[in-house]
């Protein structure tokens, strides 16, 4: 039985109902780069080689994947304002075409992927046993991309359903079946042979094929499939997809010439950014769950045209991701000396310290920035999204390329920057919504 928008619980309790749809994204964002985590601890168990094609493949499939992330995003906005407009029809007739365009695109990603596996990895600088072992690994991991590009959408349709739980269920089930197969295939066990980087390839390929089945099960199971597939809804989400698609590259972009410059430093001062970055890289998993929750909330009452619970989801979705914000600084600060302990070369820790607190210190302009794109996200402003971040990046690389890059502590520098580009992007995406400039969502009942 559906309930009324006006009887939603969030308006009840906005703080406990977004906890309690935040907490079950958080677990299944965190469950994938845990199982990251365990493949290169079982692949360096064999040598360098192995462990640095595991690498260029790993970052090879990342980036094909987060191109189409379009994919997830778009379908959850347009399924959370079906629900909250009580039009099952149009939340079925969307979650259907994404799934069978994440089929396509999956198929064609597969096809192409194999053509230029050798190519790929050759531009990726790999070299002789770490080529043909990342080729390998590259075209065995692409049998599973249309799975995964499924599983993306599907998720996408059930949070849009504000169905958190079942996502986190399949994401913790097919990660631990992933370690588990790990284990047997890479080193063999009984009549199962040793394979190797292969192992760990067949491994995630058949957990992401279960995956895959599971999550268009469970869409099926609240939605059902639609009768027919309208070509509009298709463009509704190759528009999001291309909008999408030009953020996310300058953002890909900006964080490259950043490692860049951090790198033309010198090997120390590269080796200090690596080890920032990759904790600023997991603070963001737990500021991306905030953001998601606030999608498919504002989506919903979006859909149910209601402006007052819009706004007040997006001030919750700032509060609690501030909030967090705070801690994370806080924690940045507290463990400063531990982080440089585990992550850093000594030789790099005298460039490590002034920029960590610049990464930490800006942990709370941080959480606006994710906060307010997902709540923009849920309204399905991408070009608004698409236009802050070339703004921001514009800003950002004019100061990268006027840095002077001979001084050793030049490092605070580049992170300076970087919170100069987070800077841009959280003042627009709070001024989107107060006092809502532009053509805003949040100033009109459009």
């Amino acid at each position: 039985m559906r309930i009324p928008p006006s009887k939603h619980p969030f308006l009840r309790s906005p703080h406990r109902t977004f906890f309690a749809l935040s907490l079950p994204v958080l677990v299944s964002l965190i469950a994938e780069p845990l199982t990251g985590l365990a493949d290169t601890a079982f692949i360096s168990r064999l040598g360098a080689a192995p462990l640095a094609a595991l690498g260029v493949g790993t970052i090879l499939l990342s980036s094909i994947f987060w191109v189409f992330n379009f994919l997830g995003i778009g379908t959850q906005t347009e399924v959370a304002r079906s629900l909250g407009a009580g039009d099952k029809g149009r939340a079925c007739e969307i979650s259907g075409l994404a799934l069978a365009l994440s089929l396509l695109f999956g198929m064609g990603w597969l096809v192409v992927g194999m053509l230029s596996a050798e190519a790929a990895v050759a531009g990726m600088g790999a070299q002789g046993e770490v080529q043909s072992a990342a080729a390998q690994y590259l075209r065995i991991r692409l049998l599973g991309a249309p799975a995964v590009l499924v599983t993306s959408a599907a998720f996408g349709a059930l949070r849009g359903l504000q169905d958190m739980r079942t996502p986190l269920l399949i994401a913790v089930s097919i990660n631990a079946l992933n370690i588990v197969l790990d284990a047997l295939l890479i080193f063999g066990l009984g009549p199962i042979p040793a394979f190797g980087i292969p192992g760990a390839a067949w491994a995630t390929v058949a957990a992401q094929g279960l995956g895959g089945l599971w999550a268009v099960l469970a869409v099926r199971a609240r939605l059902g499939f639609p009768a027919r597939l309208l070509a509009h809804d298709a463009r509704v989400l190759l528009v999001v997809g291309r909008d999408l698609f030009l953020r996310t590259g300058l953002l890909t972009v900006f964080l490259l010439l950043t490692t860049r410059a951090a790198t033309r430093i010198g090997t120390e001062a590269g080796a200090a950014h690596q080890a920032i970055r990759q904790v600023w890289l997991f603070t963001a998993l737990l500021l991306d769950a905030f953001a998601a929750t606030a999608q498919s909330l504002v989506g919903y009452f979006r859909g149910a045209r209601l402006l007052e619970p819009m706004r007040r989801v997006a001030l919750v979705a700032c509060a609690w991701s501030l909030g967090t914000g705070v801690l994370l600084a806080a924690a940045m600060w507290l463990g400063q000396d531990a982080v440089a302990r585990l992550l850093v070369p000594a030789v790099a820790q005298s460039l490590f310290f002034t920029p960590w607190l610049v990464a930490a210190a800006m942990q709370p302009l941080n959480a606006l920035s994710f906060a307010t794109d997902g709540i923009h996200w849920g309204t399905s402003d991408y070009r608004f999204l698409r236009n802050a971040m070339m703004l921001a990046t514009a800003v950002g690389t004019v100061a990268l390329f006027l840095l002077d890059d001979t001084v050793a502590r030049s490092l605070t520098q580049v992170w300076l920057v970087i919170a100069g580009w987070i800077l841009v992007r959280a003042i627009l995406g709070v001024a989107r919504i107060w006092p809502g400039i532009g053509n805003s969502p949040f100033a009109s009942r459009t």
